[in-house]
This record gives structure tokens, sequence and C-alpha cells, in this order.
């Protein structure tokens, strides 16, 4: 619809317009936001969104122009000769317009030095193209943040709003970062199918229903629906091109699905930076790296890449330079010093394993057990800045947690305060360990007791650590480094009981800590083979970044029967299971390479280069934490009559 001004009109404001659908109008010469004072006194044709007026006077008024470029001053004047420019005044806010007019140098006291903040547009004449209407909310209100469901369900509109439009535009510049940056360094970019076939590799997965063929092998008589499923990461796909000799290296920027609860940091449908290299090594790499480097893994060629890439990256958005190389821990050292799998190594909180600090007696207590002591001790005459959040924090949730509290009366027993740590220390003893410790009057401790080989993803003094220091950032007191904290965690167990997400599958059994195809360092194949299952560590590694994991990747298996033994003697697939993966164990029998890659989350990597807390502010048509679509309305129930045509049969209704 095409609403023109008329500049004829005599009467009211609303006879100055007459409506036109097929109309035509200007064509746009400029962007609203690419105008500068070079353009002075050039004649433009803008094309945007009206913003709301701002009136400087009865005869002249200010009115912002948006597009996805930036926004422009529009001035009108509003005098005999130009009264017809006075019906702007009456066009709904939001609606799309087109003007004409003349660029000029804004008066030097209301200049600003961003954006088009030193011209505005003089407005000869404007065009509405297509009024707005019944707006559930003004998305250039910036007064007025309406919930997070009414954006959602309105998220056309909602990505008007500055910040995402711009978080969007990032996006698209990191992505040809990206790609330019891989293609530079000599890697294919490769899709792969989305329609795959089910498979037990860790998490849920959709499946997607199909009308061709049914399955009557396995069941006589029966006519059996047949099901794809949507790929939780391309894993076996790019790793059967590097099994193919076709391509060396190997990059997608691909889709990827996986059926779990929402999360601010997950959605059912995600973005992953993907990599595949052929002849990765197999273990450390002494001519690379200083003898100060913990990397004793394999993968160097794939660590490499990275940290060029991600440097790259923080190069040209951020303007920082990053290191050459990233700090490089174990994950048993991440777990003892940090608590978590993925530490945020911006703030000094550390844990200390306090078991051999202990008398003989107390100590091998714990040892029979296979248990050790730990503790974050903070002391006010250090001045640190979690003091006041130190305080404030509670253990409710972590039942395991005791806070012992140093005081006068307390000093040569607070080891015996608490019937679950109760280790009959004598005073002497007592005075000894709070001169090991350096802990005095005023200082509070915090303690648990774990297994001593760490498993899962944190501990609970880990998980309060993140708690304190998040206090401590609300109140103020703590302000984290802008400088970004990357680092490699490696090592980790190959296998694991600890993932309750992965116990659908398992029922029981081991389970892989990242998926079935990791290799085993080659330090603890043997003790694979032999049984030894708990020792395994696998060569495995986790890029994190301020405290979130930004990607994750290992070397391969490319040995058919170390992978055969693992599905087999380790994981007890099935034979069913089994042959889910008979393509890709023919595949390493027919002279697969060493390989090894690595995914990098690329709607997290944006939520931190965007600043925002949540990923849906990086994703254009994002899903709610529940994982539904308040837009498109889905997941949406189908009628019985499509569900027949897939051979499937509801079980109510």
């Amino acid at each position: 619809m095409l609403i023109q001004v008329s500049v004829n009109a005599r009467s009211s404001r609303a006879s100055r317009t007459d409506t036109s659908s097929t109309a035509p109008y200007p064509k746009r010469t400029h962007t609203c936001g690419e105008l500068t004072p070079a353009h002075a006194g050039t004649h433009v044709t803008l094309t945007g969104w009206l913003l709301p007026e701002r009136k400087v006077s009865k005869s002249m008024s200010f009115f912002p122009i948006k597009d996805s470029s930036g926004t422009t001053q529009l001035v009108i004047r509003k005098g005999n000769a130009d009264d017809h420019l006075a019906a702007l005044s009456d066009v709904p806010v939001e609606s799309t317009i087109v003007i004409e007019g003349q660029v000029r140098i804004r008066p030097e006291q209301s200049r600003r030095n961003q954006g088009t903040g030193q011209i505005e547009v003089q407005v000869d004449k404007f065009t509405i193209l297509n009024p707005a209407q019944n707006m559930p909310f003004i998305p250039s209100d910036n007064q007025t943040l309406v919930n997070e469901d009414l954006r959602a369900r309105f998220r056309y509109l909602d990505l008007r709003r500055t910040a995402l439009s711009d978080n969007i535009r990032k996006r698209s510049r990191v992505a040809r970062i990206i790609r330019d940056a891989l293609h530079d360094d000599g890697f294919l970019e490769v899709e792969t199918p989305l329609l795959l076939k089910s498979t037990p590799e860790g998490a849920r997965e959709f499946l997607v229903p199909s009308r061709v063929g049914r399955s009557t092998g396995q069941h006589v008589g029966k006519d059996i629906p047949l099901f794809y499923a949507l790929p939780q990461s391309p894993q076996q796909p790019k790793q059967l091109l590097i099994c193919s000799g076709a391509v060396d290296k190997y990059f997608q920027i691909a889709k990827c699905f996986r059926d779990e609860d929402g999360r601010k940091d997950r959605q059912p449908e995600f973005t992953q930076i993907d990599l595949e290299m052929a002849f990765v090594s197999w273990g450390a790499d002494s001519k690379s790296y200083s003898q100060s480097d913990t990397w004793r893994i394999g993968g160097h060629e794939v660590r490499a890449v990275i940290e060029k890439l991600v440097g790259r990256i923080w190069q040209q958005v951020e303007g920082i330079t990053l290191p050459s190389s990233f700090r490089v821990i174990t994950y048993d050292e991440a777990m003892a010093r940090y608590g978590s799998d993925k530490p945020d190594t911006r703030f000094p909180l550390e844990i200390q394993d306090i078991t051999p600090l202990l008398p003989s007696h107390a100590r091998s207590s714990f040892e029979n057990l296979g248990e050790i002591l730990e503790a974050i001790i903070l002391r006010p005459s250090e001045r640190n800045s979690f003091l006041r959040s130190n305080e404030e924090c509670d253990s409710q949730d972590e039942p395991n947690v005791i806070q012992s509290m140093i005081t006068d009366s307390n000093t040569l027993n607070w080891l015996c305060d608490n019937r679950s740590i109760n280790l009959g220390l004598s005073h002497e003893e007592h005075a000894l360990l709070n001169k090991t410790l350096g802990v005095s009057t005023g200082d509070t401790l915090w303690l648990s007791r774990r297994h001593k080989t760490p498993e899962g993803g944190s501990t609970a003094l880990g998980r309060l650590r993140v708690r304190i220091s998040e206090l401590a950032h609300a109140r103020g007191d703590y302000v984290p480094p802008a400088a970004p904290h990357f680092l490699w965690v490696t090592e980790f167990p190959l296998f694991t009981r600890a993932d309750p997400d992965k116990e659908f599958l398992a029922h029981g059994r081991w389970s892989s800590t990242h998926h079935p195809f990791t290799a085993p360092m080659w330090q603890d194949t043997d003790a694979m083979y032999a049984g030894r299952i708990d020792q395994v560590r696998g060569q495995h590694y986790d890029l994190v970044l301020n405290g979130v994991e930004i990607g994750g990747g290992s070397v391969r298996v490319h040995d058919a029967c170390m992978q055969e033994h693992i599905f087999s003697q380790v994981l007890q697939l099935s034979d069913a299971e089994m042959a889910s993966f008979n393509h890709l164990l023919h595949a390493l029998k027919c002279g697969a390479p060493p390989h090894g890659g690595i995914a990098l989350g690329f709607d997290r990597l944006m939520a931190i280069l965007c600043k925002t807390p949540t990923i849906r502010d990086v994703i254009a048509f994002p899903k709610t934490g529940a994982g539904t679509d308040l837009l498109f309305r889905s997941p949406a129930a189908v009628n019985k009559e499509v569900l027949y045509q897939y051979g499937v049969r509801p079980t109510h209704g």
C-alpha cells in the first residue's frame, strides 16, 4: 500500500493523503547509516521505518528514520511553503516511508561522533509505503522492553530493535571471517546430509518419519514405518569424508539438532563451526610447543588452526590481539583447582586439596575411602573482592559443603565442628594445620569432601566458587577483566558413568565422555584393553572462554579393531547398535588416515562477542527455553490422515 502526500491539498491533514496500491515510488539513493558530512548539499532519497517525532518548536520537528544500516535524523520545517510536510506527524510510528531531501551538516553544538550524528536531512517530500497498524509493542521504545514471550511471538518486530539487528549483522560478519580464514588455510567447505540414520552416539535425536519404503526384514508380515534422524553433529559424514581421501581439510558451518531441554546456552537446533583434518598427530609434539606446555595428546594441527582462527576473529571484530597459543590444563587440574571442567580463570578463587596437610591418622581415613578434603579460603587480610558475597552465600544447594568461620572460640577446633568432617584433631594438630594453611581469626573456609578421582563436569566447591563470583559481580564488588581468558582443557576421562544426559542410552553401561569415536591417549591403550576403563584418558580437547565451553574436539580412532573393541567390549553395544556403525568400521578398514577435528559452538561464540547472556539474542528465529517456537507455533499436532501416510498411529486421541 502506498500513501502519497498531496502537495496541493488545502484542507485537513487527513485529506492531504490519497491511497494508491500500485503507484511507483522514488528509488533509494542511500541507506540510513551511510551519510556523512561529505554528502552535504546532496539530494538524497531514503527508505526506512519512521520513529517517534521530537518537536523542537511549533515550526520544526525532528524525525529519525531507520533501516538495517542505521538511523538518520530528518528535519521538518512547517511553514506555509512546507505545510504539506506537517502530515508526517500523523503517520504512525514504525510505518515504512520514502523521503526526499537535502543533506545538511548539523549545527556544531548538535553534532555527535557516532553513526550519522554529524548530519541531518532537510525533508522536501515523503511517501508512505505502508502504515504500521495493530502493533503489539513498539520496537523502537527503548524505555519499555516488553516480556520475552510477547517478543518471541512477534519476533519479526523484535528484530527491529537495534540491539538484535546489530547482533545479526555481527554474526554475518563473523561467518564471513571464518570462511575466509579457513579457505586461506586450505580447507574445503562441504555440505553433509541432514537426513541420516538414528545411531547411539549420546544425545537424544529428532526423528523424521518417511513415506519412502517400509521395513519388513525383521518383522515378518508387519509393515514397520521408517525414520530419518536429524544429525546431532556431522560427526560420521565428516570422518567418512576424510577416510575417502577426497578431502584433506573439511569445514562447514553446520546446523545440528538435539532433543534436549532448553537452557540459556542451548537450543534444539543450533549451529557449529565444524572441522576435520587428515593426518593429525597422535601424541605430544615437543618441537612445536615449549616444555612447559601441557598438551600431551595429539591433534596439534587442529589446535594451531583454531588458535589462529579465533585470533583472527578477535582481532577483526574486537580489535584485541590474542596470544599466539592459549593456556593448556588437564581435566584433573581443572577439577582440582577450579572444580569445573570449563573453569572461569578470570578470578583467583582457587580450591585447595588440604588432605596432605592433615595429621597422618586423619589423612589415612580419607585415603582408605578414596576421598580427599578440599577447601576454599577467604581472608579479610587480603582485601579481596569476594568477602561480602562470601558472607551472603549459603550452601543449602550443596549438602556436601560446610562453611567454617574462624573465631577466637573455635581457632583450635574448627575442623571438628561438623559431624561429617569430624576428624578428632587435637589442639596441637589444629594449631599446626592453622599455621600450615595460614588461617587466623576472621577467615572463612568452605570445606567439602569428594572422591579423589574427579568425575562429571563440576564439584560442589566448584559450583560454590562460581556462585560467590556471581554474587560479587552483581554487587559491583568484582568486575571481570575485559581481556578474554581462553583455555584448553585436555586429557578427559575417555569413558564415564557420571553423565545423566547419556544414561537413557547407557542403562548402567559405560558411555563415552565425548563420543564413541574419540581415541584414547596412547599411554592408556594397555589399560583399556586390560579392562581398567576408569584409568583411560582420551585425546579430547575443549576450548573454554571465560568459563564457557565454546568448542570441543578430539583425535579420532582410525584403527577398525580398536573401534570395534570400544563398541563391543567397553560400551557393550548390542549387535543392532553395532550394525548402525558398519559403514564407518568398513571405511576405517580401507586405509583410513589418522584424523581429528573440532566443533565450535557458533551461537555461544556469538553470544560472547555480542556480550549477551543468552544465545537466543544472536539467532534470528530462536526457540524458547522450553524448545517451542511461539512465532511459528511449533511443534504442532498433525492430523491422523497425515500420520497414517507415514505409517504412524497415534496412541492417544
